[in-house]
């Protein structure tokens, strides 16, 4: 059994396994701010830009947009029904 396995199919050790990547993504984006309070940039072109974390949002935004119209662009008409082969 792997390691990964043994993690996922005991419910203690998944609880644990995903309270450690809360955290990492807790501090990851704690850090991000951090840097961009310490080191500000230079120039943004736009006032939005001067947000903490501001990457770290548009691109969770841009990929949820990305799911989403994959799907919307599937369901209107590029999947075949489940019994497509069974003609």
């Amino acid at each position: 059994m792997t390691f990964l396995a043994r993690y996922l199919e005991d419910p203690a050790r998944f609880t644990l396994l995903k309270r450690w990547f809360y955290a990492s993504l807790a501090v990851i984006a704690l850090g991000e701010i951090a840097v961009h309070v310490l080191f500000p940039a230079d120039q943004a072109h736009f006032r939005f830009e001067d947000l903490p974390a501001w990457g770290s949002f548009y691109g969770l935004i841009s990929c949820v947009a990305i799911i989403n119209v994959a799907k919307w662009l599937g369901h209107l008409g590029l999947m075949r029904p489940e019994n497509y082969y069974d003609r």
